[in-house]
C-alpha cells in the first residue's frame, strides 16, 4: 500500500491514527500504511463521529470500518445488500483471525442460535446483516440488548432515490437512529454525486457528519469507448488480449447475453452466462464459478456484479451503453480492485440508447415512479451518451462529472490520450456539411435519413422526398457510413445538434448549430486512428516489474487448491497483488513472509508453510535469489523489514536461537520446535552457517549415503542448477537437502584450496 499520509479533511484538524492501531493493522492485515483517504475516514470513525465516506472501488473502503471495530471493541453492525457479498467479507475476516458473523436466511436454526449466543457473549466484533432483517422488530429488540456502538451502512447509495441503484428497503434504515441513539453511524459508498450524498445524510439522519469524498479517479483503469460495429468480434478482441484472466461482459438484453456467451465459448473461452431468465440455482452456480475462478469470463446483464468481490477482474466490457455515468463508474469499478492494471471497453450505438430509454422509462412507469424520477433517468442516459460522443480525456470526464477537477492534461490511460483516436483537422467543414443537411431536410428526419442523404444513398425514402436533388446529397460519400453516423452523434454529444423526441427522435438545429454554420463556433470531431501511439501502461504495481512470472503462476495454482479445500474464493486466501509481491520478494522464511504487504500473522500461520515450500522449490530449481529487496531497486521507502520487532521477528533474532543448536548438531525438527520456526527456516540458516563458518560434517542432518548420491548426480548433470539434480534422483531427495549438500561440498573445496 502507499506510504502513510495525513490529510486535511472537511472542517477537521489533522487526522491522527494511534500507533497501536497501526500495530493492529500490521498484525491482522499485514499492512504497514494507509491511503490518505483511509486515514481521514478511520480517524473520523475512531472518534465516533457520524461519517459519510465516498471512496472508489478498490480504495480500501471496507477496512475503514472493519479495523476500527476490532480496535475499539464492542460490536459494529454492518448493513450489506447482498448475501454473497456478506459471505465473502465474513470469510475474509475469519481468514485474518477476526470474529465476524452474518445472520441471514441461509443459516440453519442451530446456526442462528449459535450466532445469537456469540453476540450475547460480547465476542463478536462485526455483525453483517441485510436491510430487510433490520426491518424485523423482533431482531431489532434482540440487538437493543447488546453493546452496539457503531453502525456501518455499506453501498449507502442504495438509500437515495437519486442514486443509480435505489432500493426501497434501504429507506427503512432511517429508523436505526431511534433504536440506537448513542451509536455512531457511518455511510459508505463508491459512487455518489452531491445530490445523492445530501439525500443519504437526510435519509439516515446523520448528525453533523464528516463528509469525506476521495478522488473518483481510478488511474489503474484504461478506458476505451468505441462505436459498435461487430459487437461479438469487438468483445472477442478484448477477451483475447486478456485470455486466462477474469473479465465481465455486460449486455443490455438476455438474448444478447446468450448469443455472446455462446460465441465466446466457440472461440475457446471459459464462460458463464448470467441473467434474470435463469433459475435462482443456475444464477448462484454461475456466480460461484466466476468468484471461485473456475471460469474466466462472465457474460451478464447488469444484475450481475454488485455481490462480486473478486479482486483480479482484468477487464470489463460494456456491449451497450449503461444507464448512467454512476452505473458506468460502479460497473467498471469491478475491474482492477487489486490496484493492478485493468481495461474497460464501452461499445456504443444510437440504437442501444433508444432501446435503453424505452426499457428504463417503461419499467419506471410500470412502478408508478414520479415524473421527476423518469425525467432524471432520461437525463442520466443523455449524459452517458454525451460521455461516449464527446472527444475529451475519459478520466477527466468522469472525475469532472462528480464535481472534482482532474490534475493532468493527459491521463495516458484512455483512447483519447493514448492517441487511439485522430482529431479531424477540418472538423468545422464536416460539421457544417452535416448541419446544412439537417437544415435542408427541414429538421424533420432522424439520424439514419440524414446519413443516407449525405452519402448519396438511393433509398426509396430519399428519392420519393426529392432529397437526392438537395445540394447536400452525396456531399460526404467518401466517408464510411459508420463514421458519418458517429460524427453526427459527436455533434449531439457536444450540444451542437439536438435529438428531439423519444420513440422516433429527429435532428434539430440549435443556437450552437447556427454558430458553427454562420459564426465562429468550432466543434471537435474525432475518428479511430489508423495507427495508435504506443500504449502507455496504466498505473501498476512496482512489484510486477520484479515479479517472477513462473513463480506467480505456481502460487496461483497453490492458492486455488487451498481455496477449494476450504470452500472459499481464491482472493480470500491472498489477492493477486500479494502473490505478485511474494513472487518478487521470494521470502526464505516464515518470518520474512511477513515483509510482504497484505500478509498478517493469521494468514502467515495458515498458509505460510505451503507457499514457502513452493517458493523455495522454485528458487532452488531456477537459482533465484531469495529475500530480494525489490523495493530498494524500485526506489520505494518504508520496506516491511523496518517494522517494529514487537510486530515482526527479524531473521537475525531467530538465528540467535537456531545457530547455537545447529553447532551442537541438533536435528532440524528439534531446532524448528525450539525456535518456533519452520524446518525450511532452519535449513536456510544452516546453509548460511556453512558460508560463514567451517563445519566439519553435515552428518547430523544428511546421511552419508544421501550425500554420496547427491554428489554423484551433480557430477553427471552439473551444479549450476538444483532442478537437474532433483530430477536425476527421481525426486527422492528434496531441494533443501540438495542445496545443503552442495553448499557443504563448496565449503570443503574452499578449505582444501586454502
Amino acid at each position: 500500500m502507499p506510504t502513510l499520509l495525513s490529510t486535511q479533511s472537511e472542517n477537521t484538524s489533522r487526522p491522527n491514527i494511534p500507533e497501536n492501531f497501526l500495530e493492529l493493522l500490521r498484525e491482522t492485515w499485514g499492512f504497514d500504511s494507509l491511503r490518505e483517504s483511509q486515514v481521514s475516514a478511520i480517524s473520523s470513525i475512531l472518534e465516533g463521529r457520524d461519517t459519510l465516506v465516498v471512496m472508489p472501488t478498490g480504495g480500501g473502503k471496507s477496512l475503514c470500518y472493519q479495523a476500527p471495530a476490532i480496535f475499539r471493541g464492542g460490536m459494529t453492525i454492518v448493513v450489506s445488500p447482498l448475501l454473497a457479498l456478506m459471505k465473502d467479507q465474513v470469510d475474509s475476516l475469519k481468514q485474518v483471525g477476526v470474529n465476524a458473523i452474518r445472520i441471514d436466511s441461509t443459516l440453519t436454526a442451530s446456526e442462528k442460535r449459535e450466532a445469537a449466543a456469540q453476540i450475547r457473549s460480547g465476542a463478536v466484533r462485526l455483525l453483517f446483516v441485510s436491510p430487510e432483517r433490520l426491518a424485523n422488530p423482533e431482531f431489532i429488540r434482540f440487538l437493543e440488548g447488546n453493546d452496539i456502538h457503531t453502525i456501518a451502512i455499506d453501498e449507502a447509495h442504495c438509500v437515495s432515490q437519486w442514486g443509480h441503484d435505489f432500493r426501497p428497503e434501504y429507506r427503512q434504515l432511517s429508523s436505526l437512529r431511534s433504536h440506537f441513539p448513542n451509536a455512531a453511524m457511518h455511510a459508505l459508498t463508491a459512487t455518489a454525486t452531491e445530490k445523492v450524498r445530501n439525500d443519504i445524510i437526510d435519509q439516515l439522519q446523520l448528525r453533523t457528519p464528516r463528509v469525506l469524498v476521495s478522488s473518483f479517479d481510478r488511474p489503474n483503469l484504461t478506458y476505451r469507448v468505441l462505436p459498435q460495429s461487430d459487437a461479438a468480434e469487438q468483445i472477442r478482441e478484448v477477451c483475447e488480449r486478456h485470455r486466462g484472466s477474469g473479465g465481465i461482459v455486460y449486455c443490455l438484453r438476455r438474448n444478447d447475453v446468450e448469443i455472446i456467451a455462446e460465441f465466446l465459448k466457440k472461440k475457446g473461452f471459459s464462460v458463464i452466462a448470467y441473467h434474470a431468465g435463469m433459475s435462482h440455482e443456475e444464477r448462484k452456480q454461475a456466480q460461484e464459478a466466476f468468484i471461485n475462478e473456475s471460469v474466466d469470463v462472465a457474460v451478464a446483464t447488469v444484475a450481475f456484479g454488485m455481490g462480486i468481490d473478486r479482486s483480479n477482474v482484468r477487464y470489463v466490457v460494456h456491449a451497450s451503453i449503461p444507464k448512467s455515468i454512476e452505473h458506468y463508474q460502479q460497473e467498471t469499478g469491478r475491474a482492477g480492485r487489486d490496484g493492478l492494471p485493468a481495461e474497460c471497453v464501452l461499445l456504443h450505438s444510437a440504437g442501444d440508447v433508444m432501446t435503453l430509454k424505452k426499457i428504463t422509462e417503461g419499467s419506471l412507469k410500470e412502478a408508478n415512479a414520479p415524473e421527476e424520477i423518469i425525467a432524471s433517468s432520461r437525463n442520466q442516459i443523455e449524459e452517458m451518451s454525451r460521455y461516449c460522443r464527446t472527444p475529451v480525456c475519459r478520466h477527466r470526464a468522469l472525475v469532472e462529472y462528480f464535481g472534482q477537477s482532474y490534475p493532468s492534461d493527459s491521463c495516458g490511460a484512455c483512447d483519447i490520450c493514448l492517441g487511439e483516436t485522430d482529431e479531424i483537422p477540418d472538423a468545422k467543414v464536416i460539421a457544417q456539411k452535416i448541419l446544412s443537411c439537417v437544415f435542408r431536410v427541414q429538421e424533420r428526419f432522424g439520424v439514419n435519413h440524414v446519413v443516407d442523404v449525405l452519402l448519396g444513398a438511393k433509398t426509396q425514402n430519399v428519392t420519393q422526398r426529392g432529397h437526392d436533388q438537395l445540394s447536400t446529397y452525396g456531399l460526404m460519400r467518401e466517408h464510411p457510413k459508420s463514421q458519418v453516423r458517429d460524427w453526427i452523434y459527436q455533434l449531439v454529444g457536444q450540444g451542437a445538434l439536438d435529438l428531439d423526441g423519444s420513440e422516433y427522435p429527429i435532428l434539430k438545429l440549435n443556437p450552437q448549430s447556427k454558430s458553427i454554420l454562420f459564426g465562429d463556433g468550432q466543434p471537435r470531431l474525432i475518428r479511430t486512428a489508423t495507427k495508435a501511439k504506443e500504449k502507455k501502461q496504466a498505473s501498476t504495481s512496482e512489484a510486477a516489474t520484479y515479479s517472477d512470472s513462473g513463480l506467480f503462476e505456481k502460487l496461483r495454482v497453490l492458492r486455488k487448491r487451498l481455496a477449494q479445500e476450504q470452500n472459499v474464493p481464491p482472493f480470500v486466501v491472498f489477492s493477486d497483488s500479494v502473490l505478485i509481491e511474494m513472487s518478487a520478494y521470494r521470502p526464505s522464511t516464515l518470518e520474512n513472509m511477513l515483509n510482504v504487504s497484505g500478509i498478517g500473522n493469521a494468514k502467515r500461520n495458515s498458509y505460510g508453510q505451503a507457499f514457502l515450500d513452493t517458493i523455495l522449490e522454485h528458487c532452488n530449481a531456477h537459482s533465484l535469489a531469495m529475500d530480494f529487496d525489490w523495493k530498494s531497486k524500485a526506489g520505494i521507502n518504508g520496506a516491511r523489514s523496518t517494522a517494529p520487532t514487537a510486530i515482526r521477528s527479524s531473521a537475525t533474532g531467530t538465528k540467535n536461537v537456531t545457530l547455537p543448536l545447529l553447532r551442537q548438531g541438533r536435528s532440524v525438527a528439534e531446532i524448528a520446535t525450539k525456535a518456533g520456526v519452520s524446518p525450511s527456516t532452519v535449513h536456510s540458516h544452516l546453509v548460511d552457517l556453512l558460508s560463514e563458518e567451517a563445519v566439519a560434517s553435515i552428518d547430523p542432518w544428511v546421511t552419508t549415503e544421501v550425500q554420496q548420491n547427491v554428489i554423484a548426480a551433480a557430477n553427471i548433470v552439473g551444479r549450476e542448477r538444483l532442478k537437474p539434480i532433483f530430477e536425476h534422483l527421481n525426486g527422492a531427495v528434496g531441494y533443501e537437502t540438495i542445496r545443503l549438500v552442495i553448499a557443504f561440498e563448496k565449503q570443503q573445496s574452499a578449505s582444501a584450496e586454502s
